[in-house]
């Protein structure tokens, strides 16, 4: 079911050979889902300091010195993906699809590891996917795990002493802050661009069926087709986000590009390393994508914060916990609700079994309920 249309763009992903993921801007009714952790934002942090000179701007061998370090790093990536629709000569054909990447170190596990979008190698065997390093080296992953709702691919590259980068601390970014965007747009291996965060926790935008876990950050920085997958790095010289989609009218870049944070590259990494899957909560509802300003007086609110039900689930967590159309979820515990998407995030980091109070806006009265979350992995299969 579509929900209204925000905006005339088109999102795409960054994919060079045709893996790209476009989309019109649709908001889609969705059941609650989506993030791991805590639901407690981390509390406010101070911005990276760097040398500035007199315009304000990074001085010049700033960008340098953070690409040296960086760019060793970038990867090009080829996957060979199996035919998912027959020709029109009704024989099957492989899909070939090309992006970016970047070496990295987990916690979770020895080793090195290639992190990439889902949509880049997801359904290709380690076998079918090739690495590309900035020397010149090919290297194979041994081991793929992916995770279709954040778009999240991590590679396991059977090498020692690789070049790798750091993946920072992407709650600390800020509006305003300056990155650099590494990828290979059209197939120009070791591009980089440069620009500023223009947003936080974007999620009203729609990338396809399967991806569901939206808290991205908006920049301006020049990401393409061929870009997805590339880090986005500040300038302290760490990775803070995962480049992955833009908002287009014709397939390139127009300075509205979005990338995962790194936060959450680490945290989905995590559990891929130790579980071989994400667990996700989940409530059992329909969502109004926003509330409009008219709607929230109508209801009696004073500003259009929240989330709006349109349907509850008659078997799922919500309905058992007593929540109703018509409801505007205000609070998940002591956690204000921005929005739909914000919800989703928020219920989906939490553990199954987990009880919650929701704070609800019903009949122009505050009213507290408490619900147990479920496990999404359980609904996934279900509707399979």
């Amino acid at each position: 079911m579509t929900r209204r249309l925000l905006w005339a763009a088109t999102v795409i992903g960054g994919s060079f050979a045709g893996g790209m993921v476009t989309s019109a801007l649709f908001d889609t009714h969705g059941v609650v889902h989506a993030r791991p952790d805590s639901p407690l934002p981390p509390p406010p942090a101070a911005a990276t300091v760097v040398e500035r000179d007199h315009a304000g701007s990074p001085a010049p061998d700033r960008f340098e010195q953070v690409i040296q370090q960086i760019a060793p790093a970038v990867v090009s990536v080829d996957a060979v993906k199996p035919a998912t629709t027959p020709s029109p000569t009704g024989k099957s054909k492989p899909t070939e699809e090309s992006g970016s990447g970047v070496i990295v170190r987990l916690d979770a596990a020895r080793g090195y590891y290639a992190v990439t979008n889902n949509h880049v190698v997801g359904g290709a065997r380690p076998g079918e996917i090739t690495v590309n390093l900035a020397d010149g080296r090919i290297i194979q992953p041994d081991r793929v795990w992916t995770d279709p709702e954040s778009d999240i691919a991590v590679l396991r590259l059977p090498a020692e002493n690789l070049p790798f980068a750091e993946l920072g601390d992407s709650d600390r970014t800020r509006r305003g802050q300056w990155v650099l965007a590494f990828g290979s747009p059209f197939g120009l291996n070791q591009t980089v661009t440069h620009g500023i965060i223009s947003a936080r926790d974007r999620g009203q935008i729609s990338l396809g069926t399967t991806i569901r876990i939206k808290e991205f950050l908006q920049t301006d920085a020049a990401i393409n087709p061929g870009s997805s997958g590339g880090p986005l790095a500040d300038m302290s010289g760490a990775v803070i986000g995962i480049n992955t989609a833009i908002a287009s009218n014709n397939g390139n870049n127009s300075g509205v590009s979005f990338s995962i944070p790194a936060n959450l590259v680490k945290r989905v990494a995590r559990e891929l390393l130790e579980k071989g899957a994400v667990s996700r909560g989940y409530l059992g509802l329909q969502l109004a994508p926003t509330i409009e300003p008219a709607a929230a007086l109508r209801l009696g609110l004073s500003r259009s914060w929240g989330a709006l039900v349109e349907g509850v689930h008659p078997d799922g967590p919500a309905a058992a916990g007593g929540l109703q159309k018509g409801d505007v979820i205000l609070k998940l515990d002591a956690v204000e609700i921005r929005d739909e998407n914000h919800l989703i995030n928020l219920i989906s980091a939490l553990p199954p079994n987990q009880k919650i109070r929701v704070s609800v806006w019903r009949d122009r009265q505050d009213r507290v309920l408490n619900v147990v979350v479920g496990d999404w992995a359980v609904v996934a299969v279900r509707s399979r």
